[in-house]
C-alpha cells in the first residue's frame, strides 16, 4: 500500500488571548491517501481552518509532525515550506479569486507560467482540465461573464494545475445553491479521482459530505471519524 500523501501525528496547536490560551488541537492525527477525498465537518470555531493551514504549511504546530508526500515538516525552514507548499498543494476557497481582467484559461494557466511552463504547455493542460469539469465552452470568457458554479469550476481547475498531490478545500461551495453546489463537488471529486490528489475538504454541507470517501470531524481537539 502507497504510503498517504498527508499525515498529521499528534498535532498541538493553540493561540494565546490575553492570560488565556485557546487549544485548538490536541495530539491530533490524520492521513489522506492518493485519490482520497476526505470531508471535514464540525461547527464554526471547531478549528477547521487552523487544520487546513496546518495540512497546507501556512501556519505551523507547536508540536507534532506534518507531512506531505513523506517530507517531515518540523525541520523545515520558512523557504523549505514554501518551496514543499507551492510544489505539493493545490488551495481551493470559499471565493474564487479568480484575475478578473483575464479569461477562464488564462487563469488557470497562470499558476504554470510562474511555475516555468511554457504558453503552450500550460494552456494546453488548462484546457484539459476545463474540459475534465465540463466548462471548456467557457475557456475565453472572463470571470464576469461566468456564472457563480463556472467560476467556482475555473478555481478548481486552477488549484489542480500543477498537478498539486493534496487539494485543500475550505467550503469551496459555500456561496453557491444546492443544485449548482451539487454539481461543482463532483466535479472537484472527478478531478481528485483523475488525479490521483488526496484532498481534504471542509464543509457545512452534510449532503455533499457523505459523498465523500470518508467523513472527520473535530471534538476536542482531536480529529475523529464521524459518520453523519
Amino acid at each position: 500500500m502507497s504510503k498517504p500523501h498527508l499525515v498529521l501525528t499528534d498535532v498541538h496547536r493553540h493561540y494565546g488571548q490575553g492570560d488565556k490560551t485557546v487549544r485548538v488541537l490536541e495530539a491530533a492525527n490524520l492521513s489522506v491517501a492518493s485519490g482520497e477525498l476526505v470531508a471535514l465537518v464540525a461547527p464554526s470555531g471547531a478549528g477547521k481552518s487552523t487544520l487546513l493551514h496546518l495540512s497546507g504549511l501556512l501556519e505551523s504546530p507547536q508540536s507534532g509532525e506534518v507531512e506531505l508526500m513523506g517530507i517531515k515538516t518540523s525541520h523545515l525552514g520558512d523557504r523549505g515550506r514554501t518551496q514543499l507548499r507551492r510544489s505539493t498543494v493545490g488551495y481551493v476557497y470559499q471565493f474564487h479569486h479568480l484575475l478578473p481582467e483575464f479569461t477562464a484559461l488564462e487563469n488557470v494557466s497562470m499558476p504554470q507560467l510562474i511555475a516555468g511552463k511554457s504558453p503552450a504547455e500550460a494552456d494546453k493542460r488548462s484546457m484539459e482540465l476545463l474540459e475534465l469539469l465540463g466548462i471548456a465552452a467557457r475557456a475565453s470568457h472572463r470571470p464576469a461573464e461566468l456564472s457563480g458554479g463556472e467560476q467556482q469550476r475555473v478555481a478548481i481547475a486552477r488549484a489542480a494545475a500543477n498537478h498539486p498531490k493534496v487539494i485543500l478545500a475550505d467550503e469551496p461551495t459555500g456561496n453557491l445553491d444546492p443544485e449548482t453546489s451539487d454539481i461543482v463537488f463532483g466535479a472537484l471529486a472527478d478531478l481528485i479521482k483523475n488525479e490521483g490528489a488526496a484532498a481534504l475538504i471542509a464543509t457545512h454541507n452534510h449532503d455533499l459530505a457523505r459523498r465523500a470517501d470518508r467523513i472527520v470531524t473535530l471534538k476536542g481537539g482531536l480529529v475523529v471519524d464521524h459518520t453523519l
